[in-house]
Protein backbone atom coordinates (compact mmCIF):
# COMPACT_ATOMS: atom_id res chain seq x y z
CA UNK A 1 0.00 0.00 0.00
CA UNK A 2 1.31 3.56 -1.02
CA UNK A 3 2.84 5.25 1.97
CA UNK A 4 -0.08 8.13 1.93
CA UNK A 5 -2.73 5.46 1.60
CA UNK A 6 -1.68 3.81 4.86
CA UNK A 7 -1.05 6.96 6.54
CA UNK A 8 -4.99 8.42 5.82
CA UNK A 9 -6.21 5.18 6.49
CA UNK A 10 -4.73 5.26 10.04
CA UNK A 11 -5.10 8.47 10.97
CA UNK A 12 -8.49 8.33 10.02
CA UNK A 13 -8.96 5.19 12.11
CA UNK A 14 -6.81 6.99 15.09
CA UNK A 15 -9.41 9.68 14.86
CA UNK A 16 -12.73 7.64 14.97
CA UNK A 17 -11.18 5.94 17.88
CA UNK A 18 -11.52 9.10 20.13
CA UNK A 19 -14.21 10.34 18.74
CA UNK A 20 -16.44 7.24 19.54
CA UNK A 21 -15.69 6.05 22.81
CA UNK A 22 -16.08 9.29 25.06
CA UNK A 23 -18.71 11.74 26.40
CA UNK A 24 -18.53 15.43 27.57
CA UNK A 25 -20.05 17.22 30.50
CA UNK A 26 -19.76 20.93 31.31
CA UNK A 27 -18.27 21.91 34.50
CA UNK A 28 -17.54 25.04 36.37
CA UNK A 29 -13.60 24.79 34.52
CA UNK A 30 -14.92 24.39 31.56
CA UNK A 31 -15.61 21.42 29.20
CA UNK A 32 -14.35 17.62 30.68
CA UNK A 33 -14.39 14.90 27.95
CA UNK A 34 -14.12 11.38 30.07
CA UNK A 35 -15.01 7.85 29.58
CA UNK A 36 -16.42 5.29 31.86
CA UNK A 37 -15.77 1.49 32.51
CA UNK A 38 -16.28 -1.60 34.85
CA UNK A 39 -18.55 -1.47 38.17
CA UNK A 40 -17.66 -1.19 41.56
CA UNK A 41 -15.59 1.45 43.47
CA UNK A 42 -14.52 4.51 41.39
CA UNK A 43 -10.97 4.85 40.39
CA UNK A 44 -10.15 8.23 38.60
CA UNK A 45 -7.35 7.37 36.11
CA UNK A 46 -4.95 10.37 35.19
CA UNK A 47 -3.01 9.70 31.69
CA UNK A 48 0.44 10.65 31.35
CA UNK A 49 2.35 12.60 28.75
CA UNK A 50 0.82 11.97 25.03
CA UNK A 51 -2.34 10.23 26.14
CA UNK A 52 -6.39 11.56 26.83
CA UNK A 53 -9.04 9.40 27.97
CA UNK A 54 -7.57 6.37 25.50
CA UNK A 55 -4.75 5.68 27.79
CA UNK A 56 -6.76 6.36 30.77
CA UNK A 57 -8.80 3.49 29.64
CA UNK A 58 -5.76 1.50 28.80
CA UNK A 59 -4.28 1.67 32.21
CA UNK A 60 -7.48 1.29 33.63
CA UNK A 61 -9.10 -1.93 31.71
CA UNK A 62 -7.50 -4.39 34.17
CA UNK A 63 -8.60 -2.71 37.14
CA UNK A 64 -12.16 -2.61 35.67
CA UNK A 65 -12.15 -6.09 34.82
CA UNK A 66 -10.51 -6.76 38.95
CA UNK A 67 -14.15 -4.68 40.08
CA UNK A 68 -13.55 -1.38 39.91
CA UNK A 69 -15.52 1.82 38.17
CA UNK A 70 -12.50 3.54 35.92
CA UNK A 71 -13.40 7.01 34.83
CA UNK A 72 -10.62 8.21 32.55
CA UNK A 73 -11.02 11.94 31.63
CA UNK A 74 -8.63 13.92 29.25
CA UNK A 75 -7.03 16.17 30.80
CA UNK A 76 -6.26 20.16 29.98
CA UNK A 77 -5.38 20.39 26.29
CA UNK A 78 -5.91 16.64 25.32
CA UNK A 79 -8.42 15.16 22.75
CA UNK A 80 -12.20 17.15 23.64
CA UNK A 81 -11.22 18.95 26.93
CA UNK A 82 -9.69 22.60 25.79
CA UNK A 83 -6.65 24.36 27.43
CA UNK A 84 -7.54 27.09 29.77
CA UNK A 85 -5.38 30.12 30.35
CA UNK A 86 -4.79 28.24 33.82
CA UNK A 87 -3.59 25.11 32.91
CA UNK A 88 -1.59 24.46 36.24
CA UNK A 89 -1.10 21.01 37.99
CA UNK A 90 -3.34 22.98 41.03
CA UNK A 91 -6.19 23.49 37.96
CA UNK A 92 -6.11 20.32 37.09
CA UNK A 93 -6.85 19.33 40.30
CA UNK A 94 -9.86 20.99 40.66
CA UNK A 95 -10.90 20.08 37.52
CA UNK A 96 -10.93 16.22 38.36
CA UNK A 97 -13.03 17.11 41.31
CA UNK A 98 -15.26 18.99 39.42
CA UNK A 99 -15.49 16.00 36.78
CA UNK A 100 -16.87 13.87 40.15
CA UNK A 101 -19.11 16.56 40.88
CA UNK A 102 -20.64 16.51 37.35
CA UNK A 103 -20.69 12.69 37.54
CA UNK A 104 -22.73 12.73 41.02
CA UNK A 105 -19.49 10.50 42.64
CA UNK A 106 -18.44 11.75 46.02
CA UNK A 107 -14.82 10.31 46.18
CA UNK A 108 -12.79 7.74 44.27
CA UNK A 109 -9.20 6.89 44.41
CA UNK A 110 -6.93 8.37 42.04
CA UNK A 111 -4.56 6.54 39.93
CA UNK A 112 -2.15 9.22 38.21
CA UNK A 113 0.68 8.13 35.79
CA UNK A 114 3.94 9.67 34.49
CA UNK A 115 2.79 13.39 33.76
CA UNK A 116 -0.94 12.81 35.54
CA UNK A 117 1.50 12.58 38.75
CA UNK A 118 1.10 16.28 39.77
CA UNK A 119 -2.49 17.02 39.06
CA UNK A 120 -2.74 13.37 40.97
CA UNK A 121 -0.60 15.07 44.26
CA UNK A 122 -2.61 18.28 43.98
CA UNK A 123 -5.96 16.64 44.30
CA UNK A 124 -4.82 14.58 47.24
CA UNK A 125 -3.51 17.82 48.41
CA UNK A 126 -6.14 20.24 47.63
CA UNK A 127 -9.63 18.00 48.15
CA UNK A 128 -8.47 15.04 50.66
CA UNK A 129 -12.20 14.78 51.59
CA UNK A 130 -13.12 13.39 48.18
CA UNK A 131 -9.55 10.98 47.83
CA UNK A 132 -9.83 7.95 48.95
CA UNK A 133 -6.92 6.68 48.04
CA UNK A 134 -3.48 7.32 45.69
CA UNK A 135 -1.79 5.61 43.53
CA UNK A 136 1.48 7.25 41.47
CA UNK A 137 2.90 5.18 38.64
CA UNK A 138 6.11 6.51 37.50
CA UNK A 139 6.06 9.71 39.23
CA UNK A 140 6.88 12.73 36.70
CA UNK A 141 7.05 15.41 39.22
CA UNK A 142 9.97 17.35 40.44
CA UNK A 143 12.05 16.17 43.04
CA UNK A 144 15.76 17.48 43.88
CA UNK A 145 17.77 14.68 44.25
CA UNK A 146 20.99 13.98 46.77
CA UNK A 147 23.18 16.68 44.68
CA UNK A 148 20.27 19.31 43.69
CA UNK A 149 19.62 18.20 40.19
CA UNK A 150 16.08 16.94 39.51
CA UNK A 151 15.91 13.80 39.40
CA UNK A 152 13.10 13.40 36.37
CA UNK A 153 14.84 14.14 33.37
CA UNK A 154 14.26 14.21 29.77
CA UNK A 155 17.14 12.89 27.70
CA UNK A 156 18.27 14.43 24.71
CA UNK A 157 16.41 12.24 21.92
CA UNK A 158 13.21 13.33 23.84
CA UNK A 159 13.51 16.83 23.37
CA UNK A 160 14.32 16.43 20.17
CA UNK A 161 11.13 14.22 19.63
CA UNK A 162 9.24 17.40 20.95
CA UNK A 163 10.68 19.48 18.71
CA UNK A 164 9.93 17.04 15.75
CA UNK A 165 7.74 13.68 15.36
CA UNK A 166 5.15 15.36 18.12
CA UNK A 167 4.19 18.62 16.10
CA UNK A 168 2.74 16.70 13.03
CA UNK A 169 0.63 13.70 13.13
CA UNK A 170 2.44 12.37 9.79
CA UNK A 171 5.87 12.49 11.31
CA UNK A 172 4.24 10.53 14.42
CA UNK A 173 3.28 8.01 12.09
CA UNK A 174 6.18 7.50 10.24
CA UNK A 175 7.65 7.22 13.39
CA UNK A 176 5.81 4.79 14.53
CA UNK A 177 6.40 2.35 10.93
CA UNK A 178 10.18 3.42 10.30
CA UNK A 179 12.07 4.71 13.86
CA UNK A 180 9.72 2.72 16.66
CA UNK A 181 13.22 1.98 18.86
CA UNK A 182 13.97 5.59 18.95
CA UNK A 183 10.20 6.66 19.92
CA UNK A 184 10.53 3.40 22.34
CA UNK A 185 13.55 5.33 24.37
CA UNK A 186 12.92 8.64 23.64
CA UNK A 187 9.21 8.96 24.07
CA UNK A 188 7.90 5.84 26.46
CA UNK A 189 11.46 6.26 28.47
CA UNK A 190 12.13 2.31 27.81
CA UNK A 191 15.18 0.84 26.60
CA UNK A 192 14.11 -1.33 23.36
CA UNK A 193 16.15 -4.37 24.28
CA UNK A 194 13.77 -4.28 27.59
CA UNK A 195 10.63 -4.54 24.68
CA UNK A 196 12.25 -6.94 22.15
CA UNK A 197 12.59 -9.63 25.18
CA UNK A 198 8.85 -9.21 26.43
CA UNK A 199 6.20 -11.58 25.50
CA UNK A 200 3.93 -10.89 22.35
CA UNK A 201 1.28 -9.47 24.86
CA UNK A 202 3.29 -6.87 25.97
CA UNK A 203 4.50 -5.64 22.77
CA UNK A 204 1.37 -5.86 21.41
CA UNK A 205 0.29 -3.35 24.91
CA UNK A 206 3.68 -1.06 23.80
CA UNK A 207 2.42 -1.13 19.96
CA UNK A 208 -0.88 0.16 21.25
CA UNK A 209 0.84 2.68 23.30
CA UNK A 210 2.74 4.62 20.37
CA UNK A 211 -0.23 4.01 18.30
CA UNK A 212 -2.74 5.22 20.84
CA UNK A 213 -0.38 8.98 20.96
CA UNK A 214 -2.14 9.49 17.30
CA UNK A 215 -3.54 12.02 16.13
CA UNK A 216 -0.78 13.60 18.04
CA UNK A 217 -2.30 17.24 16.63
CA UNK A 218 -5.16 16.63 18.69
CA UNK A 219 -3.09 16.39 22.00
CA UNK A 220 -0.51 19.05 20.83
CA UNK A 221 -1.67 21.73 23.67
CA UNK A 222 -1.75 19.63 26.61
CA UNK A 223 1.85 18.29 25.71
CA UNK A 224 3.28 21.58 25.93
CA UNK A 225 1.44 22.25 28.96
CA UNK A 226 2.97 19.12 30.65
CA UNK A 227 6.44 20.69 29.53
CA UNK A 228 5.67 23.85 31.22
CA UNK A 229 3.75 22.04 34.50
CA UNK A 230 7.39 19.88 34.92
CA UNK A 231 9.92 22.60 33.45
CA UNK A 232 8.35 25.34 36.26
CA UNK A 233 9.70 22.98 39.28
CA UNK A 234 7.26 23.17 41.80
CA UNK A 235 7.50 21.93 44.71
CA UNK A 236 5.26 19.55 46.58
CA UNK A 237 4.40 19.77 49.80
CA UNK A 238 4.62 15.76 50.18
CA UNK A 239 4.22 16.02 53.90
CA UNK A 240 0.80 16.86 54.22
CA UNK A 241 -0.53 14.13 52.29
CA UNK A 242 -2.71 12.35 54.33
CA UNK A 243 -4.47 9.57 52.31
CA UNK A 244 -3.27 6.22 51.66
CA UNK A 245 -0.49 6.26 48.76
CA UNK A 246 0.92 3.95 46.86
CA UNK A 247 4.03 4.47 44.58
CA UNK A 248 5.09 2.16 41.81
CA UNK A 249 8.44 2.22 39.10
CA UNK A 250 10.95 1.12 37.49
CA UNK A 251 14.70 1.20 38.47
CA UNK A 252 15.68 1.17 34.29
CA UNK A 253 12.80 3.96 33.71
CA UNK A 254 14.67 6.71 31.45
CA UNK A 255 12.53 9.57 32.92
CA UNK A 256 14.60 8.92 36.51
CA UNK A 257 11.27 8.23 38.38
CA UNK A 258 12.43 4.92 40.38
CA UNK A 259 14.59 7.44 43.05
CA UNK A 260 11.19 9.67 42.59
CA UNK A 261 8.52 7.74 43.55
CA UNK A 262 10.93 6.66 46.22
CA UNK A 263 12.09 9.63 47.73
CA UNK A 264 8.41 10.88 47.36
CA UNK A 265 7.22 7.68 49.09
CA UNK A 266 9.72 8.67 52.44
CA UNK A 267 8.23 11.54 52.62
CA UNK A 268 4.63 10.39 52.74
CA UNK A 269 3.75 9.64 55.89
CA UNK A 270 0.75 6.85 54.74
CA UNK A 271 2.99 5.76 51.68
CA UNK A 272 4.32 2.53 50.09
CA UNK A 273 7.06 2.26 47.92
CA UNK A 274 6.96 -1.06 44.98
CA UNK A 275 10.01 -0.59 42.68
CA UNK A 276 11.01 -3.35 39.86
CA UNK A 277 14.68 -3.93 38.30
CA UNK A 278 13.36 -3.39 34.74
CA UNK A 279 10.63 -2.50 32.82
CA UNK A 280 11.64 0.81 31.88
CA UNK A 281 8.75 3.69 32.03
CA UNK A 282 6.37 1.63 30.88
CA UNK A 283 6.86 -1.34 33.11
CA UNK A 284 7.32 -3.71 30.65
CA UNK A 285 7.14 -7.14 31.89
CA UNK A 286 5.67 -5.94 34.86
CA UNK A 287 1.92 -5.01 34.22
CA UNK A 288 0.45 -7.77 35.90
CA UNK A 289 1.77 -7.74 38.84
CA UNK A 290 1.57 -3.73 39.27
CA UNK A 291 -2.09 -4.29 38.71
CA UNK A 292 -2.65 -6.64 41.40
CA UNK A 293 -0.42 -4.54 43.12
CA UNK A 294 -2.66 -2.05 42.92
CA UNK A 295 -6.05 -4.05 43.12
CA UNK A 296 -5.02 -5.14 46.40
CA UNK A 297 -3.95 -1.78 47.84
CA UNK A 298 -7.12 -0.36 46.97
CA UNK A 299 -9.10 -3.22 47.98
CA UNK A 300 -6.97 -3.32 51.40
CA UNK A 301 -8.39 0.51 51.95
CA UNK A 302 -12.06 -0.35 51.40
CA UNK A 303 -11.94 -3.02 53.50
CA UNK A 304 -10.36 -0.93 56.34
CA UNK A 305 -12.69 1.94 55.68
CA UNK A 306 -15.72 -0.78 56.00
CA UNK A 307 -14.26 -2.08 59.75
CA UNK A 308 -13.49 -5.30 57.90
CA UNK A 309 -10.49 -6.62 59.08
Amino acid sequence: MPILSAYRRDISRARELVSTRCRTVQTPLGPIEHALIGDGEPVLVVHGAGGGFDQGLDIGAALSRMGFRIIAMSRFGYLGTPLPADASAAAQADAHACLLDALDIPRAAIVGASAGAPSSIQFALRHPDRCRALVLLVPAIFVLGAGGAPLVRAPVATRLLFATVLKSDFAFWAGIRYARATLIRGLLATRPAVVARANAEEQQRIAETLQHVLPVSLRRLGLGNDAAVLSAREAYDLERIAVPTLLISAADDLFGTFGVARQAAARIARARFVGYPDGGHLCVGRKDQANSEIAEFLTVRKDIEMGIQ
